[in-house]
């Protein structure tokens, strides 16, 4: 049996990078899956190729029409829903000095506002269906600054927020909600250009740095995302764990 076996889930950003990897691990193990994304032609194709399991819808996270039309599309096809993963997020590398504010409100509507709306959209049908868990996923950027990435830091901050004040308030409902926190993971959006042109003199120092010397795959954080759905993590909620390659454990010296 899958581990996953008789879930629903909702997740977000899931035509590529991690989003992906996160729509076929789920699958694998068990779970209809609802995934949206903007980007149309790659959503559609993932969801052919993995059959009735998996069905795409078109989606902005910022959207409140498009949580709507996700969450229906999941209590329609699958008869309920419970489990979120709020995956969807952008990044845009630029000091604050140069940074407009709409570049900055973009980030913060996309990664954190987006997430709101998530965890708001899905507390009537997993309160219909007894209980559920949501991921939101932040990032290593969510413990520590850097710089050129304020605004999505504060962003990837303001999801831990949001996990702990939601846990407290959905756990009654036996809705658990849990943060991941990737870093150094190799997607499309690590290797926007901006970011690489910004990283690439310091690239050599940075994984000399990581205790395990390598940016990590994008297939390596499911499995993390699929325990925190699971029953196996009954009694797990405002939980925040780190998914990189051990980052956060020191100064690299």
């Amino acid at each position: 049996m899958g581990r996953l076996d008789g879930k629903v889930a909702l997740i977000t950003g899931g035509a590529r990078g991690m989003g992906r990897a996160h729509v076929r691990r789920f699958v694998a193990e068990g779970a209809a899956v609802v995934f949206g994304d903007v980007l149309e032609e790659e959503g559609g194709r993932l969801a052919a190729d993995l059959g009735d399991a998996a069905r795409f819808v078109p989606m902005d996270v910022t959207r409140p029409d498009d949580w709507r039309n996700a969450v229906e599309a999941a209590v329609t096809a699958f008869g309920g829903l419970t489990v979120l993963v709020n995956n969807a997020g952008i990044i845009k590398h630029k000091p604050i000095e140069e940074m407009t504010l709409e570049e900055c409100r973009r980030v913060i509507e996309v990664n954190l506002i987006g997430q709101w709306l998530g965890v708001k959209s899905v507390i009537e049908p997993m309160r219909a269906a007894g209980g559920g868990s949501i991921v939101n996923v932040s990032s290593t950027e969510g413990f520590i600054g850097a710089a050129g990435l304020a605004a999505y830091s504060a962003s990837k901050f303001g999801v831990r927020g949001l996990t702990k004040a939601a846990a407290r308030e959905l756990g009654p409902y036996g809705i658990r909600v849990n943060s991941i926190h990737p870093g150094a993971i190799l997607t499309a959006m690590a290797m926007d250009p901006d970011v690489v042109a910004a990283t690439a003199s310091s690239a050599e120092a940075f994984l000399g740095a990581l205790p395990l010397k390598r940016m990590g795959k994008a297939e390596e954080v499911p499995g993390l995302v699929v325990f925190l759905a699971s029953d196996e993590a009954g009694y797990c909620t405002g939980s925040e764990v780190l998914v990189d390659g051990g980052m956060l454990t020191g100064a690299g010296y």
